[in-house]
């Protein structure tokens, strides 16, 4: 098992982890959803593409995430190799590329993403209406922050401070 950036030559398997996940993501919802393939979606696609993508490797490619900046635009994995940690080490490899305060979006029903980002750190700050596909969906804008924690350490010179990071 390997994270490692995006080539070029992975997109085909990208396409098809998002067309097997897309729609979970929505399954908790009232509406029923018909998948627009990503490769389709101009919006979804050109986000994408300008985010920085990692993707999970282990004999293929079954997972991925995207981060633009301090955002978290996409984290996916393959519907057969959940709860095996994948997205926990997505999501982490991730948030070790961003200092100060990260966001994500997520749909307002989709609770055991929502619980793992919780278990992150982050908390709900939004809620909005957006669309998929021409069909309503509540959702939730989450942020993580982060501060620092500075202390005198176990040094003589009392003047130099140790800091941690801290999620708050």
């Amino acid at each position: 098992m390997n994270i490692r950036p995006f080539r070029d030559n992975d997109f085909p398997e990208i396409l098809n982890i998002y067309a097997n996940s897309k729609l979970d993501e929505l399954s908790f919802e009232s509406e029923e959803f018909k998948l627009l393939p990503l490769d389709e979606d101009e919006i979804r696609l050109a986000g994408l593409k300008e985010s920085d993508i990692y993707v999970y490797e282990d004999g293929g490619v079954i997972g991925y995430g995207a981060l633009f900046g301090s955002e978290i635009r996409a984290l996916f994995v393959c519907p057969g190799a959940r709860g095996k940690g994948i997205g926990k080490s997505l999501l982490d490899f991730m948030l070790l590329n961003v200092t100060g305060t990260v966001s994500l979006y997520v749909a307002k029903t989709n609770i055991p993403a929502k619980q793992l980002y919780n278990n992150f750190g982050f908390i709900i700050t939004d809620e909005f209406e957006t669309t998929y596909n021409g069909v309503s969906v509540l959702a939730n804008k989450m942020v993580r922050s982060e501060t620092e924690i500075c202390f005198n350490g176990p040094y003589e010179d009392t003047r130099r401070l140790r800091c941690i990071r801290t999620k708050v």
